[in-house]
């Protein structure tokens, strides 16, 4: 099944994530919103953005002692989110909880996702934190406990989709940011990869952000790449 795409709508501003929410439509899978966003607008401007219709990424990477995180996920249940990210190093009684309160919505409950190493991060920046490298061993680590302790997936890079495939089986959710179309700009991201590449290995979920909200038609450039995905999209 060809990946879905998840727009990063990485703005604080509620009327730009709206805006651009509505310009991309249905040409989109779902919609991100982050840390930045639910700072200054809390769960009234993610509500705001939920008007538009777009099934719903909660990112805000949870990561605290098991209890705390374990409430802040029923907390977050009330705004029906699709995903929702905790942080995968928080440890294994974290996940635990973490999974378990999700699941406490019943049919319908938000997939919880474990935040394994951010795409962002390179190798020398896992040595610098003390963590041990390389960069695919650590996330393959933080993989296997996320879902020992029933967790839906992992966010990881594009490079680490096969070898996750692999450990953890299909059923297993793969978010994958870090993604950017030929010719785009790489921005602060280091390990990234293409939608038609990351699909192809067996990437769920792709989040994809500045290469569609930054273009001049953002509904034409999310087609083009839901074309390169699966080109059977182009007629939708």
């Amino acid at each position: 099944m060809p990946a879905r795409i998840l727009l990063a709508l990485d703005t604080p501003d509620v009327a730009t994530a709206v805006a651009q929410t509505r310009a991309v439509g249905a040409a989109v899978d779902g919609v991100k919103l982050g840390l930045e966003f639910f700072i200054a607008n809390g769960p009234a401007g993610v509500r705001e953005v939920q008007g538009e219709g777009r099934p719903l990424f909660l990112d805000l990477k949870f990561h605290d002692i098991p209890n705390t995180v374990a409430g802040a996920v029923r907390s977050a249940l009330a705004l029906k989110p699709m995903l929702l990210t905790v942080h995968a190093g928080g440890g294994p009684e974290m996940l635990r909880r973490a999974a378990e309160a999700a699941r406490e919505a019943g049919e319908g409950r938000p997939l919880v996702i474990g935040v394994t190493v951010m795409t962002s991060l390179g190798d020398d920046d896992l040595a610098a934190v003390g963590q041990q490298g390389p960069a695919l061993d650590q996330v393959r680590r933080l993989a296997a406990l996320a879902q020992k302790q029933g967790c839906d997936g992992v966010v990881c890079s594009a490079r680490e989709i096969s070898a996750l495939k692999r450990d953890c089986g299909a059923d297993f959710k793969l978010v994958v940011p870090g993604i950017r179309p030929a010719g785009s700009q790489v921005g602060d991201q280091k390990r990234i990869m293409t939608p038609g590449e990351a699909s192809a290995l067996g990437a769920d979920f792709l989040v994809i952000g500045r290469p569609i909200t930054g273009a001049a038609d953002s509904a034409a450039a999310a087609r083009r790449i839901r074309q390169e995905i699966h080109p059977e999209a182009a007629a939708q």
